[in-house]
């Protein structure tokens, strides 16, 4: 047998002799470390090295190798390390129950040193086959997580940047896009343990829901400029126009979705959760929903109370509320006090009244994040 003096076996006998005779067995070819009870075992089992090996005597006082495997699995460092009674008992019950417990094999004494050094060898090798696995499904998942987290990374810059592009075609700035999702996400916290929000608003939609805001007006990008970019007043025809941009919109983000998965029926019903495009059909909610009305007088499907998805309904309050207190070309900045009291008027009409009742509760939050994105900055 090739020697492989890397690899540690330890061996617990009460009895000197045993230890003396498997010990001079194993040494040409393993590391052997020495214990005469199970408490010591206990404790060289988890020095380092750590032992590739155990062979544990069954019958010893005090502690008997029953109680020592069951306080080998017990503890995290030890739990792994392979375990072979070697033992003069030979019922057959004495082996099952020692196989129950999580022994790998059973040697019977007296020794038979063939014997011994197969079985020795073999799970050690069968050891070493499950550390290098171990090592590379961890090596695996590492480069998954990273290229998972890289692919994430990209995304997000992407879709922002398109989003920070339709933004500037409204003389908007990115901080509007920070605000609203910040006041979303404010809403949020404040609403997912509510009974008519919890199935809405676990973690990963919340995720989900904060990372699409900015992309709520990305139809703007089909509305001509002189429409989209006129100081004053629109006519009833120009608002009409402008009022597309919420289909424009959804429509731009379902042809991308039926265009990557080639019209697939099955994957395109992306509200499911585990889709791969659950993201995109919030953003394509939240796009087209904006602008709809509590009591159904908005647009551009004239959608009423809860049929009007609630990441829709989040962002028509944080979007109003970001529009009246920013500037505009085409205005100036209303005071904050008569902006709550608009959406405040609003409740029941305009908005949730849910959602309503939530920002109010959250007039410092909604000021702190106005102030921390202020185009000033």
């Amino acid at each position: 047998m090739v020697p492989n003096k890397e690899k540690t076996v330890l061996v617990v006998d009460d009895t000197k002799e045993n230890l003396t005779v498997i010990g001079e067995l194993l040494e040409p070819t393993y590391r052997v470390r020495l214990a005469l009870s199970g408490e010591r075992a206990l404790k060289v089992a988890q020095l380092d090295p750590r032992p590739d090996l155990i062979l544990l005597d069954v019958m010893m006082p005090e502690m008997d190798g029953y109680a020592v495997l069951e306080r080998l699995r017990a503890i995290p460092a030890t739990r792994d390390i392979p375990v072979i009674f070697v033992t003069a008992m030979n019922a057959m019950e004495d082996e099952e129950r020692g196989l129950r417990l999580g022994a790998v094999d059973y040697v019977t004494k007296p020794i038979r040193p063939a014997i011994l050094l197969a079985r020795v060898n073999t799970h050690i090798e069968l050891k070493q086959a499950r550390d290098w696995l171990a090592d590379q499904n961890g090596y695996l998942e590492s480069v998954v997580k990273r290229r998972t987290w890289e692919n994430e990374l990209i995304k997000d810059i992407s879709l922002n940047a398109l989003a920070t592009l339709a933004a500037k075609r409204d003389n908007e700035t990115g901080n509007h896009l920070q605000r609203t999702r910040s006041y979303v996400e404010a809403l949020m916290l404040r609403l997912c343990d509510h009974p008519r929000f919890q199935a809405h608003l676990g973690p990963r939609q919340r995720a989900m829901i904060a990372k699409a805001t900015p992309l709520h007006d990305i139809g703007k990008v089909g509305i001509p400029d002189h429409i989209l970019l006129k100081p004053g007043r629109l006519t009833p025809t120009e608002f009409e126009t402008m009022k597309c941009h919420a289909q424009i919109g959804s429509d731009a983000l379902t042809d991308a979705m039926q265009r990557v998965l080639g019209r697939d029926a099955e994957l395109l019903k992306a509200e499911r959760e585990d889709s791969p495009l659950a993201f995109l059909e919030v953003a394509r909610q939240i796009a087209i929903g904006h602008h709809e009305r509590w009591d159904g007088t908005g647009y551009p499907a004239g959608l009423a109370g809860d049929a009007i998805p609630v990441c829709a309904r989040l962002m028509a309050l944080a979007d109003v509320y970001d529009a009246m207190i920013s500037r505009r070309h085409y205005k100036g900045p209303i005071p904050v006090a008569e902006v709550v009291a608009t959406i405040a008027a609003g409740s029941g009409s305009h908005f949730d009244p849910d959602i309503v009742d939530a920002f109010l509760g959250l007039q410092e939050q909604f000021a702190e994040i106005s102030s921390r994105y202020d185009d000033a900055k």
